[in-house]
């Protein structure tokens, strides 16, 4: 297989038809994984398969969906702050601080998680 580094990896622009078309034979047990992989990123299988092939993050829906809620909660503490004029700044800091620590987690997992890009 071919190595390819980030600067050798073109982009695909969003105008780009993609008229090529790729078939392979997959063993079960490496389909039973594409399959897991495919509802847990919540992608088509060729957008898996793209992404996969040029080293491109995929991120699970899960992650993504605490990540959403993590940053709403965020925003939540926040306005209390402000709302209540820092009376409970010491809990809403801690929290906040909390939920930051805890997206960073899920983050640095999911680089870990992912193909090393060159």
């Amino acid at each position: 297989m071919a190595e390819y580094t980030k600067k050798e990896q073109a982009k695909p622009d969003k105008k780009t038809h993609r008229t090529r078309k790729i078939t392979f034979r997959l063993s079960e047990s490496e389909y039973a994984q594409i399959s897991d992989d495919l509802t847990i990123s919540g992608l088509s299988i060729s957008s898996l398969i793209r992404k996969r092939l040029l080293c491109v993050r995929v991120a699970s829906r899960a992650d993504l969906a605490v990540l959403s809620e993590l940053r709403r909660l965020g925003g939540l503490l926040k306005h209390i702050n402000n709302e209540t004029r820092g009376a409970y700044s010491s809990l809403t800091a801690q929290a906040i601080k909390d939920l930051s620590a805890y997206a960073r987690t899920l983050t640095e997992r999911h680089r870990a998680d992912s193909p090393e890009e060159n």
